[in-house]
């Protein structure tokens, strides 16, 4: 093992404790989330996973974007085959250790099959740079996309350029010294794109090429392990995320909401004959349980997944009738304002530090809740099975049932469902006058 295989060891084992300890962080800033059972139905669990996630089936609902996404998808899937190829390399000094454990008609399908998605992918992402930086698409440039959301998006994509033109300079590169004969590049390998890159180095010698395959080498290893970390901090967790999220994705019917706890269990005290009315507490019980949520640890776990698995598309948004109108409603920075608080949860409880605020009023205002029609547009339109609305009717819920902080339309409605057994603004008896008329 020489010393550039040391250093390679070095830098790989680093990159993965970094990544380790940077995940593991993001999963407990997703525990601090209530308790929620989402382990029933595996089979269509598993069944949804497959479809949405690894499928890609709704991305397709818009075609343009959904046949380029599925481009970096599979590139990004399948491309990873040749990093085992590196690392292997990287560690033991090999040269395209694949070659020698595969036959050569799938060695060189498999590296023929990488170049043409790497192009694929690299032109991929120049269009989505157009789009979002010269065509300027709506969704990309709405109130809640400030600098770094926008900057990300186009670091990533910039990224994935780099990475696959420095994939394709390596394989020119080393095309270019195994037809020199040089004794350490000795594998012949499919090149059906990086022989269009070759003309590049025309005249170069061979101490130079050498140069050029390793620089390109070493970029593309380590632009992998640097995007991978990266990621952690990124709207493009989703890589990750996106396959847990819609394995635990709400399978009930979109218009079915479910009742809480707590409000169940008050509604069975009340209609108990047995129960005492008038009986005192336990010194030693717990205090009742908050109806809805009023910052983001209120929130279950599963929805803190949402937030970090959100890849701020705006599809969500897009499709939202409140925001159509005018309205202050983005789903999408439902979703992003519960990631950053959750965040900031934690950061200020490992740090010690005070915390007085909450996502209620300083995140997410009364007015963006109520704004919202439960149409559940959002929830459908997501490509990955996130579940804004659940979110906002957590927290309406916490407005209505613990601050008494509805709309006065609603007040209304909820005094005249206590007096009259009706909405409607007149007895119970009066319910059926109108078909007299």
């Amino acid at each position: 093992m020489g010393i550039s295989n040391i250093i390679f060891l070095f830098v790989f084992l680093l990159a993965i404790i970094f990544f380790t300890r940077n995940l593991n962080r993001i999963i407990k800033n997703i525990k601090l989330g209530r308790d929620i059972n989402r382990s029933d139905r595996p089979y269509d669990r598993w069944k949804n996973m497959f479809r949405v996630a690894i499928g890609q089936s709704k991305m397709t609902r818009r075609p343009v974007a959904g046949i380029l996404h599925i481009i970096l998808y599979l590139g990004f899937v399948i491309i990873n085959i040749e990093v085992i190829e590196i690392i292997v390399d990287g560690v033991s000094g090999s040269h395209r250790f694949l070659s020698s454990i595969l036959p050569v008609v799938l060695y060189n399908f498999l590296i023929g099959s990488f170049e043409i998605l790497a192009i694929l992918v690299l032109v991929a992402c120049v269009i989505f740079l157009v789009r979002r930086n010269i065509i300027r698409i709506k969704r990309f440039w709405s109130k809640e996309m400030t600098t770094w959301p926008r900057t990300d998006a186009n670091l990533i994509l910039v990224f994935e350029i780099l990475l696959m033109s420095a994939f394709l300079i390596m394989n020119a590169a080393d095309g270019l010294l195994f037809a020199a004969g040089n004794p350490h590049y000795v594998t012949s390998f499919s090149n059906p794109i990086s022989q269009y890159f070759q003309f590049m180095f025309i005249g170069f010698d061979v101490a130079t090429l050498v140069t050029i395959e390793r620089f390109t080498w070493w970029f593309h290893i380590l632009g992998i392990l640097m995007f991978m970390n990266y990621v952690l901090i990124s709207k493009h967790l989703h890589i990750f995320f996106a396959f847990p999220s819609t394995y635990f994705a709400n399978l009930n019917p979109l218009g079915q909401f479910s009742n809480l706890d707590s409000v169940t269990n008050e509604v069975k005290l009340m209609m108990d004959p047995n129960a005492d009315p008038y009986a005192v507490p336990a010194a030693d019980s717990l205090p009742p349980d908050q109806f809805g949520a009023k910052d983001a640890n209120d929130l279950n776990w599963v929805q803190l997944l949402n937030a970090y698995s959100c890849t701020e598309c705006g599809r969500c948004t897009d499709s939202c009738p409140a925001n159509h109108t005018g309205k202050l409603l983005s789903p999408r920075k439902v979703l992003m304002d519960t990631r950053d608080r959750i965040t900031e949860i934690s950061d200020n409880k490992r740090k010690g530090k005070e915390d007085t605020k909450s996502l209620l009023g300083d995140y997410i205002t009364a007015e963006e809740l109520w704004a919202c029609t439960s149409c559940n547009a959002c929830t459908d339109a997501c490509p990955i099975e996130l579940d804004p609305l659940s979110i906002i009717m957590d927290m309406r819920r916490y407005l209505v049932m613990e601050q008494s902080a509805a709309p006065t339309e609603l007040n209304m409605m909820f005094t005249n469902v206590e007096n009259n057994g009706a909405p409607w603004q007149f007895p119970a008896a009066d319910r059926l006058n109108w078909k007299d008329e």
